[in-house]
């Protein structure tokens, strides 16, 4: 089987190819959008003026730019994989880029902000926006606080010094499983299942009550936004150096490696 690994990447210059993308919005073509490595961008100023009276800034020691629209204002730092607004965190994995001087954002992650949806026509190979008219909820509105508190609790307790992916794909892991009906429905019912013996070390341990780092908090609301890492649906990870048990690795399909933690299927 081959295996996938993902880890924090070097710092190395890479020269980024960017193709023309076809972009309609509202039936309109809009200029500009590149597609890179197979993700469609759209340069943040002139799709910000398209899609709403947007009032755009550049911040140039924290290299972000922020875009201010319906009393909200949506911030993308270069480098970063998602953009954030009203405490939501919009995750694509797809880093913010500055392209001949301006800054490039993933189209769906600030459609989305925006109140609009992406759809593909392959006929024409054209990305399709759709004014919707839902406006962008906050993040007290949107997320379920307990859910929310549990989630980024066990995402911090069982990933602390592990980089952004593999906190999300702890987040996937316990999501998943509430999805599956072989396990409570709730957040809180996976992360405390003993049905067959204690499912998370920091449950038995106690550091589950740590308060969760900033990061951790942040994975957890990317996960809430219905964001997978994996399209398989990983349902266990462990770490290989200090595990004792070999069940999962027997018996389970391996998917991916984040750090110091495998996942499986």
């Amino acid at each position: 089987m081959k295996r996938f690994i993902i880890g924090v990447m070097s710092a190395v210059m890479l020269f980024v190819s960017a193709a023309a993308a076809n972009v309609k919005v509202d039936g309109e073509s809009f200029a500009g959008a590149k597609l890179i490595d197979s993700v469609t961008y759209v340069p943040i100023r002139s799709f910000g003026n398209v899609m709403s009276d947007c009032e755009i800034s550049w911040d140039k020691d924290k290299r972000t730019a922020s875009v201010e629209f319906s009393e909200k204002v949506m911030t993308a730092k270069i480098g970063e994989g998602y953009l954030e607004c009203d405490g939501r965190y919009i995750y694509s994995g797809a880093e913010n880029k500055i392209i001949d001087g301006s800054t490039y954002v993933p189209l769906r992650s600030m459609a989305k902000v925006l109140g609009a949806e992406v759809s593909w026509d392959s006929s024409t190979r054209t990305a399709l926006v759709k004014r919707d008219g839902e406006e962008f909820a906050s993040a007290d509105e949107f997320y379920n606080k307990d859910d929310l508190y549990w989630l980024s609790k066990i995402i911090s307790a069982e990933s602390a010094g592990e980089p952004l992916a593999g906190k999300i794909a702890v987040g996937n892991v316990v999501l998943n499983r509430v999805e599956n009906a072989e396990y409570p429905n709730s957040i809180y019912g996976v992360i405390f299942d003993d049905k067959n013996g204690v499912q998370f070390t920091p449950v038995a341990n106690g550091t589950i009550e740590n308060t969760p780092t900033e990061e951790s908090i942040m994975a957890a609301k990317i996960c809430l936004e219905d964001y997978k890492l994996s399209h398989h649906n990983i349902l266990f990870f462990l770490n290989p150096q200090i595990s004792t048990s070999t069940w999962i690795p027997n018996n389970r399909d391996f998917i991916m490696t984040i750090g110091r933690h495998d996942f499986y299927a």
